[in-house]
């Protein structure tokens, strides 16, 4: 739970507030369905509000649903400021700037970025975000979207940029670990220069973040758990009482994966590429003999 509601981030306030209204409800023995008929609400209202995704939270609403969970007072003024913090603040990328180009599955991992403590990324394809250089970043949004203005690729080369700060934030600190294909150090994207430049801007990151681990899956392993495709795992401040969450996106949409048995299956699958991944300094080496190849 947090204690000072006020310098809490909004996107930390969303996620408690979800969390606690959906512990309540539960409490109270009320399905979802139930709520919303009360309330003539869609479901889909009820399910953004307990999963934090909506960009601002009505404190009236807020109160209605503790009045249905016969909520102490307490919790009613806590979960008011919560909302309130809502309201009053905005995270960067909810900004009129922003807000038309990042679909929201994405604006929903990027709230949850800048809270969690804990990030566990494997990537198959390409270097992760969070370790790209703007050169790199602009070709893969150049490829990846195209029939987008300059305007908006240069919008997104921003974004992925901005998002990049979550490594140097100290409250909470961000542990950040990424296990990567070696096909992401043996694929030229844009040109063997840049190329040269993204892998040794990664292995500049990890000198100087002790805070970042790089691992690599070498193509000798052979199959392996992450062979379905990129995730990332998510864990929170013990204070929030927030549960791990999983990421995933492809070329259609993203979204975040919620459910026990699910999260549990990607932590099993995490856990199996670390110990099959070669070590922190063997994958830096075979990221230094990646940069030569790159000629």
């Amino acid at each position: 739970m947090i204690t000072d509601v006020e310098a809490a981030t909004p996107a930390l306030c969303r996620l408690q507030l979800g969390s606690e209204l959906r512990t309540l409800r539960i409490a109270a023995g009320l399905k979802a369905a139930q709520v919303c008929r009360r309330l003539i609400w869609s479901p889909s209202k009820l399910t953004r509000l307990e999963t934090g995704e909506n960009a601002a939270v009505e404190p009236a609403e807020v109160m209605a649903l503790c009045e249905i969970y016969e909520a102490s007072p307490e919790t009613r003024a806590l979960l008011q400021g919560y909302a309130a913090v809502t309201k009053t603040k905005r995270d960067w990328w909810q900004s009129a700037e922003y807000r038309p180009i990042i679909r929201p599955g994405f604006k929903a991992f990027l709230g949850l970025e800048s809270t969690a403590t804990v990030l566990q990324t494997y990537e198959a394809e390409f270097v992760p975000g969070l370790l790209q250089t703007e050169a790199y970043v602009r070709v893969i949004h150049e490829r990846a979207h195209e029939g987008l203005s300059a305007d908006d690729v240069d919008k997104l080369v921003t974004v992925r940029t901005t998002r990049q700060e979550v490594l140097h934030r100290t409250t909470p600190p961000l542990k950040y670990t990424a296990i990567l294909n070696e096909a992401v150090l043996r694929r030229t994207v844009g040109s063997p220069a840049l190329m040269r430049d993204q892998l040794g801007h990664i292995i500049a990151m990890v000198e100087a973040r002790p805070n970042v681990r790089i691992q690599v899956v070498p193509f000798k392993a052979g199959a392996h758990s992450g062979m379905n495709g990129k995730f990332s795992v998510l864990q929170f401040p013990e204070r929030a009482a927030l549960k791990p969450l999983v990421y995933l996106e492809n070329l259609a949409d993203a979204w975040v994966i919620r459910q026990d048995d699910a999260i549990e299956r990607y932590e099993d699958a995490f856990a199996d590429l670390s110990a099959l991944a070669a070590g922190p300094q063997e994958s830096l080496s075979m990221i230094k003999t990646a940069i030569k190849e790159h000629s």
